[in-house]
């Protein structure tokens, strides 16, 4: 697969409001019907993603009606589509790192305006009574958060399709302001990649005193190094391949370490606050403990679809240590690290990939071979609806 050149150009507003324009008229005609979005999907067991079409709800009340630009691919949608964490209905249309652009508001919509720039995450909704979700933890929902693919919402009986598709109807709740200021496309990323990784750091009260180690340098970890690097931490990132030492540099890093480097290892124990484990495959944890002062913690965010090797306890218990979990991010918390993003000038480093482009970029994230997100230009789903239709 080639990199494309140049970055796509989403529709000009003018395009926006001829769309949204034929929209509405659509929704008057018949409010009950919602409209069809173009989309790629996982339509078989083991099969490969096809294009199909897929029906969105109708605007209600409290909906935003959303013209899908772009949409990051993730490892989760992998994980998903293909069983791997159980089977999921299908078919099944992944993605949770939307950005768009408003063309349609339900009549108690408030704060957001036509045409402005909108991103929806990983959650399309929450209970919003429990205690978690009344704290802005609609990740941790207790009565179970609804995922933006994958999921029944329960409010609207709808199985959730993604973002790999033209557009999406979304609770004003759950839709994030996106900065004009932001690459729209490499922002995208950053409504999975980038609270995955803000969340703890956040959580954790990192700043100029803190000296922070990253796990792994794919898309999470390189989100990890600009992020932490921008609160002001020292960072030092823990890698098995020599090819990406440079690489970390680039990002930041003030210190690379060959993690199966022994001496290497040795030489940093008992000099980091914090670490984000950003690695999905099976590893063991008790050397990166070792590298933790007293009181430091290692925040797992990377999921490995195995069993991991045994904790040894001693490793915690001889420093007072945490080893801990993070989840995404809520919706205030999502919203707070695109302003900071903005506000510090961070995006993801992206390729865009094409629909016709995705069972190789799939294929390609697999193999680790992507620095470090692709991310679907959606525009070409509707240009090739259109070749096809003028053909």
């Amino acid at each position: 697969m080639t990199p494309q050149s140049g970055r796509p150009v989403p529709p000009a507003m003018s395009d926006i409001a001829a769309l949204r324009e034929s929209v509405n008229q659509q929704a008057s005609a018949n409010a009950s019907a919602g409209r069809t979005a173009h989309a790629v999907g996982m339509v078989q067991t083991g099969g490969q993603l096809e294009k199909l079409d897929i029906e969105r709800r109708a605007v209600g009340p409290r909906d935003i009606d959303i013209e899908i630009d772009f949409c990051g691919l993730c490892h989760s949608d992998i994980h998903s589509a293909r069983g791997e964490w159980g089977a999921k209905e299908l078919p099944l249309v992944t993605g949770h790192e939307i950005v768009g652009r408003v063309v349609a508001l339900g009549s108690d919509v408030e704060g957001f305006e036509i045409g402005e720039r909108v991103g929806v995450g990983c959650l399309v909704d929450s209970c919003g009574q429990c205690e978690s979700c009344e704290q802005g933890l609609e990740q941790y929902c207790l009565n179970g958060a609804v995922g933006t693919y994958a999921s029944t919402n329960p409010k609207t009986g709808e199985y959730t399709q993604g973002g790999y598709s033209t557009s999406i109807v979304v609770d004003q709740d759950f839709v994030l302001h996106v900065p004009e200021s932001l690459d729209p496309a490499a922002a995208a990323p950053l409504l999975c990649a980038g609270i995955t990784t803000y969340s703890p750091l956040n959580h954790l009260f990192v700043d100029q005193e803190d000296a922070v180690g990253v796990v792994g340098l794919g898309g999470l970890g390189h989100m990890a190094v600009k992020l932490a690097k921008a609160m002001g931490a020292v960072v030092t990132v823990f890698t098995t391949s020599p090819s990406k030492v440079e690489a970390a540099k680039e990002l930041g890093a003030d210190h690379v370490v060959l993690s199966k480097d022994e001496d290497a290892m040795n030489a940093v124990r008992g000099t980091l606050d914090v670490i984000i484990d950003t690695v999905a495959a099976p590893h063991d944890l008790n050397d990166y403990f070792k590298t933790l002062k007293v009181d430091g913690a290692l925040v797992q965010v990377g999921l490995p679809s195995e069993a991991m090797p045994a904790i040894r306890p001693g490793s915690l218990i001889s420093r007072r240590l945490t080893y801990m979990g993070s989840n995404i991010g809520g919706i205030a918390e999502t919203q707070e690290v695109l302003d900071f993003c903005a506000e510090h000038g961070i995006v993801s480093d992206i390729e865009i990939v094409t629909g016709d482009q995705l069972n190789e970029a799939w294929e390609r994230m697999v193999a680790g071979d992507v620095k470090y997100r692709f991310v679907l230009d959606v525009n070409s789903l509707r240009e090739a609806e259109t070749a096809g239709a003028s053909a």
